[in-house]
């Protein structure tokens, strides 16, 4: 394991040493993993029960980062901030990459495709455009600046002020990606072993913490690197099944387009289907009756509690059976306490109702473009203009938010030089690209599964794992049998995009053992990711607010420690926020990049290449851009207006959805700080200088 740390017996590697012995280190790492996966395959044919499975899966992965992290364990400020600075570029493109394959990349995206079709294409592109945006603007500079944080840069650029605000924002966005990766492990967890959500999510923590807070940068780069090629297999191998069982061909990749013509058929054919009509209207006969019920809450609630408790009385006087009469006391318990739980639930159910009044349980044509019609009725030349506009607004903030994420950009920090810098941004985008080039034809291969074979079965002959998923959490998978044919309909089915990853396997017919590894594989990505976060926090509050602004005499050891005790705090505060189920992963997710896109975007790019650019400036073009993208997110998304409490109407600007308030904060935070800085006065000499020698890699300071 000597190779982790750039030395043997104490005498240094030279880069081509230490990049051999890391070659040979993961080499078996990678050949023990097949091994353990071939020996887990052999033990299921012998009778393995898979709640046994599933725990091997979760003991061993969180095992083995649990152990890189206790040999990484160090103090040296250099070690733990930055990975003592000489991670060569193909590992920290791999370890970028595994600390890009968020929950939300390896769980939600594919899941997205699913559920929208064409328009999740701008998840790929925003976040796979953001890479560019790096190699050529933030990347290379930071890593000549060299420091350890995003809010030093900001600090011996700008100033005290805006080292503080930047502390804040790191803050924010790290912190709302980090309760979606959280939300992730608890999935994944309790899938894996059968336990509580809430417990999976504190089980799954024990494995962060290990890493992060025993080794900082030095344990994280190394544990996800090892994240890396676990998740990259697991991901690959179902898809490329899926791929042969469906066409003989196994690179799905190049094929997936003959089947997306297959489900544009089906499509067709399951819009117009008499038994799915049935199932449409008798979806629209419950949402009026529920608006009825929401006409006159209270009166409705006493009615139903009186009915239910006359059904009671009525089970029991006729010597019903014993399911009978647990199924009538369930039904009678889940009532809404009062008036106002009653209006919440029957509001939701309602809405749920109202999709499912639509064709193909309101999704999208997988192939349309945009909604609407561009040569329709003004209305449907309205939705599409409007449709068109969302797409592209998110694949902005996408990109720009990829841009100044606060944990990627601390990976540039940690190769020995510029050159690798740029080298390691090329790296990421390929091991990324792995994942982003088959995610849409996971999507559509599963669909074509779904429409063709699951969709027309006997809800008695449904495959176990329906009812499996359906105990784990029937927000994310649940049938009913509405108009009671036994046979299941597209619209009778409940879907979340978080599990069609983890379907995958069992859709293919795979054994399950493929399923934990698939499982396990969206448990690296969540942890990963989860890691850097964590320690972009700790170390913004342990580096930039304690060792930089309140105790520049603290000595390493104590600055670490400091940074140690505020990763354990964070990390149990978002478990407890993400046990709260606050929303979907997607949308925390996209709200981190917003947040980064507008607090830090215009303050980093102007900062390297305008001399001009002054503190004053910074200060109140990320005040600007920050408070109005949270503005325009807090009135809008309907998750947030409820955990506030806000009334007033909805008003979207241009029709741009809530999870593309970066749009309007980048350019303010931009035009703000430009007009500022032209009115105040310039930076000093000093700062001109330092930025010189910032955007030239081959400058040398006199």
């Amino acid at each position: 394991m000597a190779g982790f740390f750039g030395s043997r017996e104490g005498v240094m590697l030279s880069s081509q040493q230490f990049k051999a012995q890391l070659n040979r280190v993961y080499r078996w790492y990678t050949v023990g993993l097949v091994v353990f996966v071939l020996i887990l395959a052999g033990l299921e044919r012998m009778g393995l029960p898979r709640l046994w499975i599933g725990t091997a899966f979760l003991l061993a992965t969180i095992g083995l980062y649990a152990g890189i992290g206790i040999m990484s364990r160090t103090t040296d400020a250099g070690e733990y901030y930055v990975a003592g600075r000489r991670v060569p570029a193909v590992y920290n493109g791999m370890a970028t990459g595994a600390d890009w394959m968020s929950a939300a990349s390896f769980i939600g995206l594919a899941g997205t495709l699913y559920l929208t079709g064409y328009s999740g294409l701008a998840f790929i592109m925003g976040w796979t455009g953001g890479y560019c945006l790096v190699a050529l603007v933030l990347a290379p500079y930071l890593r000549k600046f060299g420091q350890f944080t995003i809010p030093d840069f900001l600090g011996e650029r700008y100033g005290k002020l805006p080292r503080v605000l930047g502390v804040g924002a790191a803050i924010l966005c790290s912190f709302t990606y980090l309760v979606a990766q959280i939300y992730g492990v608890g999935l994944i967890t309790s899938y894996l072993t059968g336990i509580a959500f809430e417990l999976g999510i504190f089980l799954g923590l024990g494995g962060i913490l290990v890493c992060s807070f025993l080794g900082g940068m030095r344990a994280v780069t190394w544990t996800q690197v090892a994240q890396y090629i676990i998740l990259v297999v697991a991901y690959l191998i179902p898809v490329v099944w899926l791929s042969v069982k469906q066409t003989g061909v196994p690179v799905p990749q190049l094929v997936y387009g003959l089947q997306l013509e297959k489900v544009s058929a089906k499509e067709k054919e399951l819009a117009s289907d008499p038994k799915e009509l049935q199932v449409r209207e008798l979806f629209r006969q419950r949402s009026e009756a529920l608006s009825g019920k929401l006409a006159h809450p209270a009166e409705a609630l006493a009615a139903d509690k009186l009915a239910a408790a006359k059904r009671m009385e009525q089970l029991k006087g006729g010597n019903a059976s014993v399911a009978e009469i647990t199924s009538a006391a369930k039904t009678l318990a889940a009532m809404p306490r009062d008036e106002a739980a009653a209006v919440k639930a029957w509001t939701a159910a309602k809405a749920a109702a109202e999709v499912k009044t639509q064709p193909l349980n309101g999704m999208p044509a997988h192939a349309a473009q945009f909604s609407g019609d561009p040569e329709g009725t003004p209305r449907e030349q309205e939705a599409y203009d409007t449709s068109r506009r969302n797409f592209l607004a998110l694949v902005f903030c996408l990109m720009v938010g990829t841009a100044a994420l606060p944990h990627i950009l601390m990976r540039y920090y940690t190769v020995p030089s510029v050159r690798e810098a740029r080298q390691s941004v090329t790296w990421s985008l390929f091991f990324i690209f792995l994942l982003y080039f088959t995610a849409p034809a996971l999507a559509v291969l599963v669909k074509y599964e779904v429409f063709t074979v699951l969709v027309g079965t006997r809800f008695d002959q449904l495959p176990s794992w329906v009812g499996a998923w359906s105990r784990v959490d029937g927000s994310l998978l649940s049938v009913a049998d509405i108009n009671r044919d036994n046979i299941l309909q597209l619209n009778e089915m409940t879907i979340g995009g978080d599990i069609i990853v983890l379907l995958t396997p069992e859709l293919a017919g795979l054994p399950y053992v493929i399923s934990g590894l698939v499982a396990a594989g969206g448990l690296a990505a969540a942890l990963s990711t989860a890691d850097g976060l964590l320690l972009t926090i700790a170390n913004a509050l342990g580096h930039d607010l304690y060792y930089k602004m309140i105790d520049p005499n603290a000595s390493t050891v104590s600055r670490v420690t400091v940074s140690k005790i505020l990763l354990l705090i964070v990390a149990l505060l978002a478990a407890y926020v993400a046990a709260q189920k606050p929303a979907d992963i997607l949308f925390l997710v996209s709200a981190a990049f917003s947040f980064a896109a507008a607090s830090f975007f215009p303050a980093l790019s102007l900062g390297i290449f305008w001399k001009r650019a002054n503190g004053i400036g910074a200060v109140l073009g990320m005040v600007s851009g920050l408070g109005v993208t949270s503005y325009y997110m807090f009135t809008n998304q309907p998750w947030l207006r409820a955990t506030f409490g806000i009334s007033s109407p909805v008003q979207l600007w241009w029709g741009i959805d809530p999870i593309s308030a970066g749009l309007f904060g980048v350019p303010v935070g931009f035009a703000v700080m430009v007009l500022v800085s032209l009115l105040t006065p310039a930076p000093s000499q000093k700062i001109q200088e330092l930025v010189e020698y910032i955007r030239y890699p081959d400058l040398k300071r006199l």
